[in-house]
């Protein structure tokens, strides 16, 4: 997550991004997610978001970001680079060739806000990263709404076939989080685990995973 100096929301920070300055702006905000990871001890998996136009080459990205990780002692199979479904894409062929280069330096991939927009299904007939990411829409009132419940094991039964694993984002109920452990997911998000916090690791408080 990101925010300004003085507690600005996200938008606020993210309206000042241009083309000028969208590099930078991607590689310091991996570089301060990866040393505060490092710093506070994280065991767990560190996810970035990446602008999918921002990596003009990959590999030269990659690398860089390689060496920070080196730097600070933070495995690099424990980073997961995700990038929504509703992110402004250019080239679907570029992005795919972002992913395909995370997968070479060993890094987890993921879409995230899957069902959000509408190029998901496409994206994953030219590659299949290692998670998904439901969009918390899909996930909200889910225990009670037998529509959502139909689109959502359908969705898990492709990840199925095609070898994916699945985050439920949003989790907000008891009854949202008993849903998805009776389906198999044991990968979840959301304000019924613990709110955001800033440079600390929320306590664990369910004996479901939380990520």
């Amino acid at each position: 997550m990101v925010r300004g100096p003085n507690g600005e929301p996200a938008n606020t920070v993210l309206s000042q991004v241009d083309d000028a300055n969208r590099y930078h702006f991607d590689q310091r905000c991996r570089t301060v997610a990866i040393a505060q990871a490092a710093a506070l001890g994280m065991k767990g998996f560190l996810s970035i978001n990446f602008m999918p136009d921002a990596v003009y080459q990959p590999d030269a990205c990659i690398r860089s970001t390689l060496e920070v990780a080196k730097k600070h002692q933070f495995p690099s199979e424990r980073i997961v680079f995700e990038t929504g479904e509703g992110e402004n894409i250019i080239s679907r062929g570029h992005l795919v060739e972002i992913f395909r280069a995370y997968r070479r330096f060993g890094f987890q991939r993921a879409i995230d806000d899957f069902g959000a927009g509408y190029s998901g299904l496409t994206l994953l007939t030219d590659f299949q990263p290692g998670l998904i990411k439901l969009d918390m829409e899909l996930v909200r009132g889910v225990d009670s709404n037998p529509v959502r419940q139909s689109i959502v094991r359908s969705v898990l039964s492709m990840c199925c076939d095609l070898g994916m694993r699945v985050v439920a984002e949003g989790i907000e109920t008891q009854g949202e989080r008993d849903f998805f452990a009776t389906t198999g997911v044991d990968l979840m998000q959301g304000y019924f685990f613990s709110k955001p916090a800033f440079q600390s690791i929320p306590p664990v408080t369910s004996q479901w995973r939380a990520t």
